[in-house]
């Protein structure tokens, strides 16, 4: 949580991916701090029903359509962003996926691109986006998601996602080390097994099977990720940089 109660009041989040899961819940714990929401999703219905959400929550929110892997929808969003509410303060990757399970030798070649390009280029998109704009005001923070699955390597399902996550890891350390002093922090966080849509077509074998290695003993909640997201950006968390946030209920 911010020292300061009112931290968050009045700043302004751009969340990619804002139309379901981490995202999504990422922009209802910002609203409940006080915070201007833009909502980018592939999908602009579910961009438009987060956004309203937020402002039933008595924030102010947009919204846009953005595929993250498209550079100029991501330079639109940032700019639309910066025509709402005149500047953007933090700004969350949260689109990805998996896109399919699949053991090693059944990826195919196109699976494994569209996977880097959804999880790495579109956040790679996000970042560079963002970065003149928050260099030109003075700073930021800069959050991507990551995945627990990059530690683990996913093996038997989904390698070609756990290794897109580690990609985004490494990503995050490269920029947070080069823009550390001039006031943009960015991080990781990597959660383990989260109950939202990306898992909807997952088998529930194999969801049963990552639930059982859980020492918690269940999957996390969107909004406990949300709350992390919250803390990693606020000025409780000024020193903390270049680096992940395992939230994974004990899972190594």
């Amino acid at each position: 949580m911010p020292r300061d109660p009112d931290y968050f009041r009045d700043k302004t989040i751009l969340i990619t991916g804002a139309g379901s899961g981490i995202g999504r819940a990422t922009a209802l714990v910002f609203a409940r701090e006080g915070s201007n929401v833009v909502c980018a999703d592939i999908d602009p219905e579910a961009a438009e029903r987060t956004a309203n959400q937020v402002i039933q929550l008595g924030a102010r929110a947009s919204f846009v359509e953005c595929d993250v892997t498209v550079r100029a929808e991501v330079d639109a969003a940032v700019e639309q962003a910066v025509a709402d509410f005149g500047r953007v303060d933090f700004e969350l990757n949260a689109a990805g996926a998996a896109l399919a399970r699949k053991p090693f030798l059944e990826i195919t070649e196109e699976l494994w691109e569209r996977t880097y390009a959804l999880n790495v280029r579109g956040t790679f998109n996000g970042a560079q986006a963002i970065l003149p704009h928050m260099l030109e005001k003075g700073g930021g923070v800069i959050v991507n998601i990551a995945s627990v699955a990059a530690r683990i390597g996913g093996a038997g399902n989904s390698v070609h996602y756990a290794s897109s996550k580690g990609a985004v890891h490494t990503m995050t350390l490269g920029i947070g080390r080069e823009f550390a002093s001039r006031g943009v922090r960015c991080l990781s966080i990597s959660p383990g097994l989260v109950d939202t849509p990306f898992h909807d077509n997952t088998p529930p074998e194999v969801l049963q099977g990552y639930a059982e290695q859980m020492p918690i003993g269940r999957m996390a909640q969107p909004e406990e990720i949300a709350e992390t997201v919250l803390f990693a950006c606020s000025d409780g968390a000024s020193y903390l940089t270049a680096d992940t946030i395992f939230v994974t209920g004990g899972l190594r």
